[in-house]
């Protein structure tokens, strides 16, 4: 069977594609994590799975399982943990998973690993991961890690096609334009456009309380209008950042 999905393979054709094609992996983390009444709890970690597997299609990569769960949810990037269904890990957890990931494939023989982050809250704790993991390899080791958030690949140009009217940042783009015409181009099975809520833009201050104010987050938990969005703005971002992030896969790995 020819396929791109490490878990639909076996072990042995696993294993003969690594040693005869030095074939990158992705590894795609997401979260567990509300993103409104009109997206599913699953969408960052079902956007990193897409991205990857786009990105890899074209050049010759493995996509591994997505880790599903991420770090806590914070209230100026992804509504808070007082979500009900948003299912998150203390650092310690993310980073301890993180890095025994990346200390397996290198133990595969695995030369290029690509972690694709689509959880805005994971990346310190991912950088933590692979450099405890690297640390422990040591300098013998082959493996060369690439860590990336997917919507760093986003130009300008098609940021202001896709936001007419102006780009709100990404913290703020949480289960708004950016990600629910994405899921729509790649999962428009999963969203429920007659949901989209109506809630002003999130307006945080520039501070943070603990223990935290729900009261700061719009009761829907999007942080800025889903207005807009459509497949065809999602096809515009999914292919661009595809095709960016695989001349990146090739630059640094060859």
């Amino acid at each position: 069977m020819n396929t791109l999905h490490m878990n639909e393979m076996s072990w042995i054709a696993y294993r003969d594609r690594i040693a005869r094609d030095n074939s990158p992996i992705f590894l795609p983390v997401g979260a567990l994590e509300q993103h409104g009444p009109h997206l599913p709890l699953g969408t960052d970690a079902l956007l990193a799975s897409a991205a990857a597997a786009s990105a890899a299609g074209l050049v010759d990569g493995i996509v591994a399982p997505a880790l599903s769960y991420g770090y806590k949810s914070q209230p100026k990037c992804g509504g808070g943990q007082h979500f009900c269904g948003t299912t998150s890990l203390d650092a310690q957890t993310l980073i301890g998973q993180m890095c025994d990931a990346v200390r397996e494939f290198a133990r595969h023989g695995v030369k290029k690993l690509v972690v694709l982050n689509g959880h805005y809250e994971n990346q310190w704790f991912l950088i933590e991961g692979i450099d405890l993991a690297l640390r422990e390899l040591g300098a013998k080791s082959q493996l060369r890690v690439m860590r990336l958030e997917y919507w760093d690949f986003m130009t300008n140009d098609t940021l202001a096609a896709v936001f007419p009217t102006g780009f709100p940042g990404f913290a703020l783009e949480h289960a708004a334009v950016i990600e629910t015409s994405i899921m729509l181009y790649y999962h428009p099975q999963l969203v429920r456009l007659d949901l989209l809520p109506d809630d002003a833009p999130a307006d945080f201050p520039p501070y943070d309380i603990h223990p935290l104010n729900p009261a700061w987050v719009p009761a829907s938990g999007v942080l800025s209008s889903a207005r807009g969005a459509n497949a065809e703005k999602g096809r515009l971002m999914a292919e661009e950042v595809a095709k960016r992030i695989a001349d990146a896969v090739q630059a640094e790995f060859g």
